[in-house]
């Protein structure tokens, strides 16, 4: 059957998202009006997914090379760090959120899916997956949906293909109500010369598609990421691809093993825009490395499971479970036949040429001739600077009643009921955590989560971290505290931080105020990753992230996947009281504000005018010092202050074990004399701070290391075989039984989602 392709023109380019300029410059580029495919490619090419253009420049300014970095950022499919032993960690972090908006369980699923193929398209076997997730009020049952099909999402992907979920964030706030956040993580192992490039180089090597077969499942997916979510998004269902994990599972074993034979060449996963987005990359990078290449493929060979499929609908398909490979010459049958024994498609459609070009033919025409740079970051692809304009959050002021108002017992257990701070048992059971058995750390008992490393004492730390209310109140501040408590996370379990990738989560950049945000929080995440030495290895930016439903953006969240290493898995330190009577320290002491704090959006609706206290060098101190006390075996656990303050730490390292919790006595001593002196005692936020738990024999020497490092540390009590008691000053303020705090934390969430109607 021969389709009639509409004619090419501003009007029709428009609706592709491209603007006068941009079309201007292809017909310029192309030196004559380009075709219906071509126009589709360049479309996705250049779409905010897939292009950068609004932020790449403010990108660049991370620092993107050193410490123990393998590869550059943005150089492959994800991430590579040494960790020794001639092996490298490959990880990175990207976003589903808008096809998970209007079809959660897939717009997850297939999330997961992508962000593994991109770890093992780098010859790495996936040994790990963490998320970021974030949602409305849970009270709105279209929010309780969304929660719903996202969490079976990823749990039946990941549990599926056998890769364990170990770690994760979950936020409700209002500002997420109409575009949700979904952000997977996956991490892979794999030794120094088993490694693959994503590039396409060596005149006359065959290109192959392997993987599933091609459907109009998904076609322009990342057109439709490149602009807000309305009514109309539901109707936009055919860009949300559909996952099938069993498949993937075959063919991570099959490119394992084609990598292992020698004969792998060059491959990427096709993600975002498919076909396009792998033949236009992989045709550039090879370009860039030897100023010559480029891909001539013929799509009458691209197995495809709809009948008379066109060249933009094969071009422009973001089907899953598909990768584009380029096998040395001679040697396509070899890779063939161990795809074959897989019971998976692999298919010559082309090869690689020299004369820089894409090219694309059907059904005996050459449907598309594009020179490849011209579609690429550092090409032809257009780089914007948008305008930035700060514009401060109009929050509404709390008017702070006196402790002597309060019911401090009965407002902690209100506290350790919110659905951000109450226990997230509910979601994290629903994933596979020690497939592979890999797994030290059970969810929840450690600051970050730990994997061993096969064949060696070594252990590899995870974590996903950010506030995204910080980041609303004081952009660069929040970005900073992203990091800074990512990096503490990982070194409360006594490994050292590494590297960070990031998914750095918008609203629509052409607005001042939202491109502020954005510009200035990357400032901030620089800055700390500058002072930690963890350089970012790539990652992925979502714009667009608001809805009309809603009329307002989404708070800005630049979410940090952080990897670290424990160089004696023996050392690992976990979060939770271990031995009744054991001495509990506190390091650091800053100056307590209310601000930025879930206390004070519970008790006053409203999240103060700025971040909580915040000081970078002495986050740089107290973390070597948490690296060396784990290294001497000093502690028995260390859990940071974050959410919730003081109280919530406090409670969460004594039920956090629930099958085996504890208790703990402690007197806060303070110089502080306000009316509401209490309520920041024990709520407030402000960062750079750790509780410890130690043989009391220990305390004296943790103490004078402190001392060394410059971090105030004092003991403020001990831990106990049950019950909970805080004492001001020697004065006794409140007590709770370990029962109450269990059933206060452990079905909080449960019940906010009313999980029975789901």
């Amino acid at each position: 059957m021969t389709q009639t392709e509409p004619e090419v023109n501003l009007n029709l380019a428009r609706e592709h998202g491209l603007n006068e300029d941009e079309y201007r410059t292809i017909v310029d580029v192309l030196q004559r009006t380009p075709t219906f495919t071509e126009l589709g490619i360049y479309s996705v090419m250049w779409s905010e997914h897939c292009s950068y253009k609004n932020s790449i420049a403010v990108l660049k300014t991370l620092p993107r090379e050193g410490g123990r970095l393998l590869t550059s950022a943005g150089e492959e499919n994800a991430g590579l760090v040494d960790i020794g032993d001639n092996l490298a960690v490959a990880f990175k972090i990207e976003s589903h959120n808008h096809p998970s908006a209007v079809e959660p369980y897939q717009g997850a699923a297939t999330g997961v899916g992508g962000i593994h193929r991109d770890i093992f398209t780098m010859g790495a076997r996936p040994v790990a997956a963490l998320n970021s997730l974030r949602f409305g009020s849970p009270k709105d049952p279209r929010v309780r949906y969304l929660v719903d099909g996202v969490v079976r999402g990823i749990g039946d992907y990941g549990n599926s293909f056998g890769v364990p979920t170990v770690g994760g964030e979950i936020y409700f706030e209002d500002a997420y109500t109409g575009n949700p956040l979904v952000n997977a993580m996956s991490v892979g192992l794999v030794e120094h010369h088993k490694t693959v490039s994503a590039t396409a180089e060596g005149q006359g090597n065959p290109v192959l598609i392997v993987g599933s077969a091609t459907g109009r499942d998904g076609i322009h997916g990342a057109t439709f990421a490149s602009e807000d979510l309305s009514e109309a998004s539901e109707d936009k269902r055919p860009s949300v691809q559909v996952g099938d994990p069993f498949a993937e599972k075959l063919l991570l074993e099959a490119t394992l093993e084609a990598i292992a034979s020698g004969f792998v060449a060059g491959l990427q996963d096709m993600g975002a825009a498919g076909i396009t987005s792998s033949t236009s990359e992989m045709s550039a990078r090879g370009i860039d490395k030897h100023g010559h290449g480029g891909i001539d493929i013929n799509l009458d060979h691209v197995p495809t499971r709809e009948d008379a499929m066109s060249a933009y609908e094969i071009m422009l398909s973001e089907s899953q479970e598909r990768m584009l490979l380029v096998a040395e010459k001679g040697h396509e049958e070899d890779i063939i036949d161990i795809y074959r024994k897989w019971d998976i498609h692999a298919v010559v459609i082309g090869s690689v040429t020299n004369d820089n070009m894409l090219r694309i033919r059907h059904r005996g025409k050459v449907v598309a001739e594009i020179p490849a740079t011209s579609l690429v970051l550092g090409g032809g692809a257009p780089v914007y600077i948008r305008e930035a304009t700060e514009k401060k959050p109009e929050t509404p002021d709390a008017q702070i009643v006196a402790d002597s108002e309060l019911d401090l017992h009965e407002t902690t257990i209100q506290l350790l009921s919110r659905p951000n701070i109450a226990s997230k048992q509910w979601v994290y059971q629903q994933y596979d955590s020690m497939v592979q058995t890999n797994t030290v750390t059970a969810t929840g008992t450690s600051d970050a989560a730990v994997i061993r490393i096969k064949g060696s004492n070594k252990g590899l730390a995870m974590q996903t971290d950010c506030n995204a209310r910080y980041v609303y109140l004081n952009p660069r501040e929040g970005g900073m505290i992203a990091v800074a408590e990512c990096a503490r996370n990982i070194a409360c379990s006594g490994a050292r931080p590494l590297a960070i990738t990031n998914c750095l989560n918008f609203g629509n950049p052409y607005k001042p105020e939202v491109y502020y945000q954005f510009k200035t929080s990357v400032e901030g995440m620089g800055a700390a990753c500058r002072a930690f030495n963890t350089p970012v290895t790539g990652g992925n930016v979502s714009f667009y992230n608001e809805s009309s439903l809603t009329g307002t953006a989404i708070y800005p969240t630049p979410v940090i996947g952080m990897i670290g290493l424990l160089d004696n898995i023996d050392n690992l330190t976990g979060s939770t009281f271990q031995n009744a009577g054991d001495a509990i320290l506190l390091l650091g002491d800053p100056n307590l504000t209310l601000d930025g704090s879930e206390y004070l959006v519970m008790q006053y609706a409203t999240p103060g005018k700025t971040t909580p206290t915040f000081d970078l060098e002495l986050e740089q101190r107290l973390q070597e010092l948490l690296i060396e006390l784990s290294a001497e075996g000093l502690l028995s656990s260390a859990h940071d202050i974050s959410d919730g303050g003081m109280i919530t730490a406090l409670a969460e390292k004594a039920i956090m074990k629930k099958e085996s919790p504890m208790g703990f006595a402690v007197n806060l001593e303070t110089s502080q004399r306000h009316e509401s002196f209490m309520q920041e005692l024990f709520y407030s936020e402000a960062q750079g701070r750790v509780l410890l738990s130690l043989p009391a024999e220990n305390a004296a020497r943790v103490i004078d290391m402190a001392m060394h490092h410059q971090i105030p540390a004092k003991a403020i009590g001990k831990v106990q075989e049950s019950g909970a008691s805080v004492e001001v000053n020697g004065k006794p303020i409140v007590s709770f039984s370990t029962e109450e705090l269990i059933a206060a934390y452990y079905p909080a969430l449960e019940n906010a989602l009313h999980l029975d109607e789901l």
